[in-house]
C-alpha cells in the first residue's frame, strides 16, 4: 500500500442525477463505477461537492471520484480537492467523454485542450494548468447531429451496448497500466491499439 502522499485521484466526469445515468456524458462516472465494483470499494463519501471513495488499484492507494457539481463546474470540484497535501496534480487522472473520438475508441494525454469538453474546459479553468493525465472515451455519432448537446445527454441505444461494455473495460485497463506501469507506456499501448483499429 502507497503512503499518503503518493495518492492517484481518479475523477470522471458527468452529471448527478437518475436522469442522467448512462447518458453519453457520463461516461467518466460509468468508468468510476466499473473501477470501484472491480475494486470492490464504494464511491459515497462526501467531501468537495463529489462522491468520492479508496480503493486500492495495482498496489497503490487510489481515490475515485465522481463530482456532483454538473458538468460545467467539474474543475471547482476537483481543484477543491487538490488543496490537501497527499493530493497532487501530477497524480491526477480525468476521465471524460469525447465528441470528435468514435465511439469505442479512447485517447490518453498528458496535456493539451479542452477540445470543446466542457467538464475538461473548467477543470483546466480551475487547475489554472492543461498539464494533466485526461482519459477521453469516444462518443462521436456515425453520421453528424444537429444538436450536440441533446446528443450527449441522450442515453446509448441497445445496439450500442456492447461497444460501451468493451471500451470501459478497456478504459479501466488503461487506468491500471497507467498506475502499474507509468502513463507513457499506457498511452504507447492504448492509444496505438486505437490506431491500428481505424
Amino acid at each position: 500500500m502507497s503512503s499518503l502522499s503518493e495518492n492517484w485521484l481518479i475523477v470522471g466526469l458527468g452529471n448527478p442525477g437518475a436522469e442522467y445515468e448512462r447518458t453519453r456524458h457520463n461516461l467518466g462516472f460509468m468508468l468510476i463505477d466499473l473501477l470501484a465494483a472491480d475494486a470492490q470499494t464504494q464511491v459515497k463519501r462526501t467531501e468537495c461537492r463529489t462522491l468520492i471513495g479508496r480503493a486500492e488499484i495495482e498496489g497503490q492507494l487510489v481515490e475515485l471520484v465522481k463530482p456532483q457539481t454538473f458538468m460545467n463546474l467539474s474543475g471547482e470540484a476537483v481543484s477543491c480537492l487538490l488543496q490537501k497535501p497527499e493530493r497532487s496534480v501530477e497524480k491526477l487522472i480525468v476521465i471524460s467523454d469525447d465528441l470528435a473520438l468514435p465511439l469505442g475508441k479512447i485517447r490518453l494525454r498528458t496535456q493539451g485542450s479542452h477540445g470543446g469538453q466542457n467538464g475538461l474546459r473548467s477543470v483546466i479553468y480551475c487547475l489554472k494548468t492543461n498539464e494533466f493525465i485526461r482519459l477521453r472515451i469516444g462518443i462521436a455519432p456515425e453520421h453528424p447531429v444537429t444538436n450536440a448537446r441533446n446528443f450527449v445527454l441522450e442515453k446509448f441505444s441497445k445496439s450500442e451496448t456492447e461497444t460501451v461494455e468493451k471500451v470501459l473495460k478497456n478504459s479501466a485497463d488503461a487506468v491500471r497500466t497507467v498506475i502499474k506501469d507509468g502513463v507513457n507506456e499506457a498511452m504507447a499501448e492504448f492509444n496505438g491499439e486505437s490506431k491500428m483499429e481505424n
